[in-house]
Formats: C-alpha cells, sequence, structure tokens
C-alpha cells in the first residue's frame, strides 16, 4: 500500500488545468440546479407574485430541510478524495454506503414531517393565498428528500474518486425531465392538468427520482471506478461514526445559516411585502448562476485539497486554493459586471405579462445591482470552505459560521430593517456585510495551518 501511495504522488497534478479539467463538469452540475430554481420562478411568474413567491420561496424551504443532512454527506467527497489518493478504494466505497444510510433515513423523516408543513408556515407571516400555495408545493416536496440527497451522496462522492463528469449528466438528467414537466403540469400542456405551484413541486420531485434511479443503477454495478471492490461490502460502526464526526459540523454550519438567512426572508423580507419578496426571491433567483459554477468550482478544489493531503503532498494545498479562488473570483467578477450593464433587462424576465415597470421591476433592479458588490466576498468565502472542509476541518468553520449568521447577521438585519425601517436597500447590504465577514474569517482560519494537524481518515501514522 505505501509503495502504490507514493507511486500515486509522484504522478499526481494539482496545477490549474486539472483544476479546470475537474471542475468543469462540477459547475455544469451545480449550474443545473440553478437552472432549474431560475425556470420553476420563471414558468410560475406568469401565475402572479403568489404563485412566484411560494414557489421560489418554498423551494428554499424545502432546502432548508435538507441542508443539514447535505452538508453532512458532502464529507463524503472528502473521504472519498483523501481514501483516492492513499490508493484505498474499499474504504472510499464503504462511506458512499454510509451516506445513502443516512439518505433513507432522512427521508423516512421528512415523510413523517409532511402534516406539520401547514401549521409551521402558519407561524409566518404570509398573505393566506401564499401559506396555502407553499403548503401545497412543500408537502409533495418532503416526498423527494429521498433522491435529492441521494444525488448528493453518489454525486460526491464520484466526485471525490475524480468522476466529476458523473454527477453533471446526472444533473442534466435532472434539468432535462424537472423542466419539461414543470411545460406540462404547471400550465398545463398535451392535455395534462394545469396544476400550477402544484406542477412546478410535482415536475421537481419526479425530476429527482428518475436521476437517483439512474445513480444507483450506476453504483451497484460499480462502473466508472477506478477498482472494483471485490466481495461483500463490511460496514463499520465506527466509520460511520466518524463519517458524522467529521459530518455533522458541516451539516451544523451549512444548516444554521441557511436557517438565519431563511428567517431572514420569511419574516424580515416577507415582513416588507409580497413584491417585495418576490423581488428579493428573483434576484437570489439570478444569483444562483454565479453561485453555482463557483461552488462547482470551490468543490473541485476541495477534492484536489483532499488526494492531494491523502497522497502525502500537503505542501501543495496552498497553491490549489489560491488557484481556485483567483479563478471563482474572475468568474463572479465577470457575472457582476454583467448585472451593473443589464440589470433592468434581466429582473424584466420575473415580472408578470402587461406590467414590466411595477414596483416588482423596479426593486428587483436595484437589489440586483447592490448584489454586485457581495460577488469576490462570495468566491473567496466559498473557495477557502470547501478547501477546509476537504481538509476535513470543519468544527472550527461550523462556529464561526454560527457566531457571524446568528450573532451579527440577524441582529443586525432585524435592527436596520425592522426596527430601523431600512427597507429593502438596507435588507441587501445585511447580506453583503455578512459574506464580507464570513470571508475574512475563513481566510484567517486557512492562513493559520490548523488544517493540517487534521486526521480526517483516521489513517495518518501515529
Amino acid at each position: 500500500m505505501q509503495q502504490h501511495e507514493q507511486a500515486g504522488s509522484a504522478t499526481a497534478d494539482f496545477g490549474l488545468r486539472t483544476l479546470l479539467v475537474l471542475a468543469w463538469p462540477v459547475v455544469v452540475a451545480r449550474s443545473t440546479q440553478a437552472v432549474i430554481g431560475f425556470c420553476d420562478a420563471l414558468m410560475t411568474a406568469p401565475l402572479g407574485e403568489a404563485a412566484m413567491a411560494a414557489t421560489t420561496t418554498g423551494a428554499m424551504n424545502a432546502f432548508s430541510l435538507i441542508i443539514l443532512p447535505m452538508g453532512t454527506v458532502f464529507i463524503v467527497q472528502s473521504m472519498a478524495s483523501q481514501f483516492k489518493g492513499k490508493g484505498n478504494y474499499a474504504a472510499a466505497r464503504r462511506y458512499a454506503y454510509y451516506g445513502l444510510i443516512l439518505t433513507l433515513i432522512t427521508g423516512l423523516l421528512a415523510v413523517v414531517a409532511t402534516d406539520a408543513v401547514g401549521p409551521v408556515l402558519g407561524l409566518l407571516d404570509l398573505e393566506p393565498l401564499v401559506h396555502t400555495l407553499m403548503t401545497d408545493y412543500l408537502v409533495i416536496r418532503l416526498f423527494a428528500i429521498t433522491p435529492l440527497l441521494g444525488i448528493e451522496v453518489l454525486g460526491n462522492w464520484y466526485g471525490g474518486l475524480g468522476k466529476t463528469w458523473i454527477h453533471m449528466v446526472s444533473g442534466l438528467v435532472a434539468m432535462v425531465f424537472n423542466i419539461f414537466f414543470n411545460w406540462l403540469l404547471i400550465q398545463g400542456n398535451w392535455g395534462a392538468p394545469a396544476l400550477g405551484v402544484e406542477g412546478a413541486a410535482y415536475a421537481s420531485a419526479i425530476a429527482s427520482w428518475v436521476s437517483f434511479f439512474g445513480l444507483i443503477v450506476i453504483f451497484a454495478g460499480q462502473r466508472f471506478v477506478p477498482q472494483k471492490v471485490t466481495g461483500p461490502v463490511k460496514l463499520r460502526m465506527h466509520e460511520f461514526w466518524r463519517m458524522l464526526r467529521f459530518g455533522v459540523p458541516n451539516g451544523i454550519n451549512w444548516f444554521f445559516e441557511f436557517a438565519a438567512f431563511t428567517l431572514f426572508i420569511n419574516i424580515i423580507v416577507a415582513d416588507l411585502g409580497t413584491t417585495v419578496l418576490a423581488a428579493m426571491m428573483a434576484v437570489m433567483a439570478i444569483n444562483s448562476v454565479s453561485f453555482m459554477p463557483a461552488f462547482g468550482l470551490s468543490s473541485s478544489g476541495a477534492i484536489l485539497v483532499g488526494q492531494a493531503i491523502g497522497s502525502g503532498m500537503a505542501d501543495q494545498v496552498r497553491g490549489i486554493v489560491r488557484r481556485t479562488a483567483l479563478v471563482t473570483m474572475v468568474w463572479q467578477g465577470v457575472v457582476g459586471l454583467i448585472y451593473l450593464a443589464i440589470p433592468g433587462l434581466l429582473m424584466a424576465l420575473f415580472a408578470p405579462p402587461g406590467e414590466q415597470t411595477t414596483e416588482l421591476l423596479e426593486i428587483g433592479t436595484v437589489l440586483l445591482m447592490i448584489s454586485v458588490a457581495w460577488q469576490v466576498f462570495d468566491a473567496v468565502g466559498m473557495s477557502v470552505g470547501e478547501a477546509l472542509r476537504g481538509a476535513g476541518d470543519t468544527a472550527w468553520p461550523m462556529w464561526a459560521r454560527l457566531a457571524v449568521a446568528w450573532f451579527v447577521f440577524m441582529p443586525v438585519s432585524y435592527w436596520t430593517v425592522s426596527l430601523r425601517g431600512g427597507g429593502h436597500v438596507a435588507a441587501m447590504l445585511c447580506v453583503v456585510g455578512y459574506l464580507a465577514l464570513l470571508s475574512v474569517l475563513l481566510g484567517y482560519r486557512f492562513l493559520s495551518g490548523a488544517w493540517r494537524k487534521i486526521d480526517l481518515t483516521g489513517t495518518a501514522p501515529s
């Protein structure tokens, strides 16, 4: 095994070309998620502000329910990449099974929780029509939690092995099915019922199950793996707990950070009215076009970080992170320039027919231009944060995100927007400040070098 690791280290390449070759399928895969969200908003916009607000905010709320286990199973990618560096494919495969076990548990809990959707949404300050539509949407989406999480498990596992294109194909399949069933079920085409917001939810559920089934078939047949593992899979409880030990902090920081943002949207922004809520969610849908590719680049950087550490080449990590951050910053910078150049044209896509000069368009244009200010901060935060996760450094970033989200972002947002009447401009500036502060803290953690002391796989020499 030692000779195998040394041979792998000698031929390892973590340069810019390797990053880009690894990254572009991840970028496409993450971009498909952005396209799905964008099309959901676009295809429900003709139904009115309430329908679009219910669909986009409902999708965000559905994501908030899966983000804890999803953040947890992201550690499967880190495990797979480090075990690939070590040449231990049997151990890498076991961690895919651990992720799928957590997927099944989460899916069952989601189905049980469907009866609680309406009462929980009733606690929020939503208009009656938005509440009804969002309840119907979320109940349907909860039945698709299992495939959504399963896609993340297997897509990230294959990504850790360097086969990022598999996640890309899975994402493309989900995107095509989602868009087709949106077209079929939202407005009612080819004789299908016009289900409106419920149609968008059914489209997402169907697309997720189809994509997940394809991944399961590939994984079960051990297709596209560097080395097939023969014999029975011997799962080990201590390894499952190890996945949770390093994965749960990552899931917690995702969950509570996203929970803070969800409350920010559902309470602080929603209190400004349906028009502002719809405008804010349209801006977030547009920004997902820049966020998902940037996150894909950052995730690819994390894969290389894990492989470098697993191969015994930790000195290469700083160079990997620097290259990843620079490429990500360039991408988000270009997108920011586009936002400044044609903000009104982009927002017009979300305005209901015949109402191109409404308050929705005016507010959304201002918010989109302000969002340019966070692009570079977001690029740095994602690149460094994903690199720390690839190294197994998940606990410190968890506490940093919790502190900034709940003890800075939320109190400041409430004070400036709700108490001081700052309005939608102040709300967006709070988001900019949050991302700026977080990028500084994560950058400090990485430069401290504390990640070098972490043994993610439990196989480091004593």
